[in-house]
C-alpha cells in the first residue's frame, strides 16, 4: 500500500493507504469524506472531482479531451482539477496530495 494525503471539504487532512491496483477514485469513494463517484469511473459525472497539489500535477498522465471537457464545464474548475477516476494510482504516486473538490 502507498500513502495518499487527502484533504476533505472541511480542510482536514487524512492519510489514506492507497491500493495501487485501483484508480484514485476507487481509493477515495468508500471514505466518509471521499468522492461520490456516481458513474463508477466512466468519466461521465465529475462527482470524483479532486484538486491535485501543484507539485504532483507533472507526475500524472495528461488529461484526455473527454476529462478536460467535463471539468471545464464545472463552476468549481481550477487549473489543478482532475477526475480521480482517470488517475491510475501506482506505487510511484506514494505521497500524492489531493483535495476533494466542492460539490457542484
Amino acid at each position: 500500500m502507498a500513502l495518499i494525503k487527502v484533504t476533505d471539504r472541511d480542510g482536514i487532512e487524512h492519510d489514506v493507504e492507497g491500493n495501487p491496483s485501483f484508480t484514485l477514485m476507487e481509493n477515495l469513494r468508500d471514505l466518509d469524506y471521499g468522492v461520490a463517484a456516481v458513474c463508477g469511473g466512466m468519466c461521465a459525472c465529475a462527482t470524483c472531482h479532486v484538486y491535485v497539489d501543484a507539485e504532483w500535477l507533472p507526475r500524472l498522465p495528461p488529461m484526455h479531451s473527454d476529462e478536460r471537457d467535463l471539468l471545464s464545464d464545472l463552476s468549481t474548475f481550477r487549473p489543478n482539477s482532475r477526475l480521480s477516476c482517470q488517475i491510475k494510482f501506482a506505487a510511484e504516486l506514494a505521497g500524492l496530495k489531493v483535495r476533494i473538490a466542492d460539490d457542484e
